[in-house]
């Protein structure tokens, strides 16, 4: 099967398919992932909170990104997948956009880049996209600007927020932008944007209303340890599973039932005793 296309997904989408995004950060994320149909496959910068343990998305590098993306392309060939641009990697000039957007396209080899804000970056979509890369925009809250924020707050409530998301998102599909992310926005404010925009919206508690949703894989997954954002919901319990197996296999360790026979490998008995006599060893039992 040939690797989902973006002229694939927006046909859905004009058909009015939902898309279904999870995040993947490794190979076998990612080949659970395509095996269970998602649409798209995020590699978000969140791997900075989830992966490698940092307290929000900031410390996340370019290479940490590339790393991982190429990881999960190779893991899911099948499926469209999305990449962060991380912080301070797209904000001082297009040219230093074009330059590290390339390296997601040509190393890790995904099929898009995403990107955190609206009319500000709207120039710098337009050169990416310009240069032949696909950009998913994502407004409302931002994780990069989690400091400016105050914390992880809902955006859009008042009048002036609320205009101003809806006028970055106008912004965002002017300047090319092939879908919209959605975070942590009033439920009706997003169901206005996405009627107001020809481009499909991705929700993450953002409602029902939005052409798409996106979640993370570990906290739908329960493999996340901490407090889950509102919006999401746990599928599984696979961390408490995780524990009870490794609790199981150290205990086998300490009392001596694993390895068994079955987990072992045999050899000729005249070559290990000719090995033991050479060598002083008593007579293998």
């Amino acid at each position: 099967m040939a690797r989902r296309t973006l002229r694939d997904l927006l046909t859905a989408y004009k058909k009015g398919g939902r898309w279904v995004m999870s995040t993947a950060y490794d190979f076998p994320m990612a080949h659970v992932a395509e095996a269970a149909g998602v649409d798209l496959i995020l590699v978000g910068d969140s791997l900075g909170q989830v992966v490698l343990g940092y307290p929000d998305t900031l410390s996340v590098t370019l290479d940490d990104m590339v790393r991982h993306a190429g990881a999960v392309v190779r893991g899911a060939p099948d499926t469209f997948v999305v990449a962060d641009l991380p912080f301070l990697t797209y904000h001082v000039s297009d040219a230093q956009a074009l330059v590290n957007a390339g390296r997601l396209m040509t190393e890790a080899r995904v099929q898009a880049v995403k990107l955190e804000g609206g009319r500000r970056v709207a120039d710098t979509v337009r050169r990416l996209v310009d240069a032949g890369i696909p950009v998913m925009g994502h407004l409302g809250f931002t994780p990069q600007s989690v400091y400016a924020f105050g914390g992880y707050t809902v955006q859009g409530r008042s009048e002036a927020a609320a205009e101003a998301l809806y006028t970055d998102a106008l912004a965002l599909e002017a300047a090319g932008a092939f879908a919209v992310v959605l975070e942590m926005v009033p439920a009706p404010l997003a169901a206005l944007i996405t009627d107001a925009l020809q481009i499909p919206t991705i929700g993450i508690g953002a409602g029902a209303a939005t052409d798409g949703q996106v979640l993370v894989a570990h906290d739908m997954l329960g493999l996340y340890w901490g407090r889950a954002p509102r919006f999401t919901k746990q599928y599984a319990d696979i961390g408490q599973a995780m524990e009870a197996a490794l609790r199981q296999y150290a205990d086998e360790v300490r009392t001596g039932v694993f390895p068994a026979d079955e987990h072992t490998f045999s050899m000729e008995p005249a070559v290990l005793e000719r090995l033991a006599a050479r060598h002083g060893h008593p007579a293998p039992r």
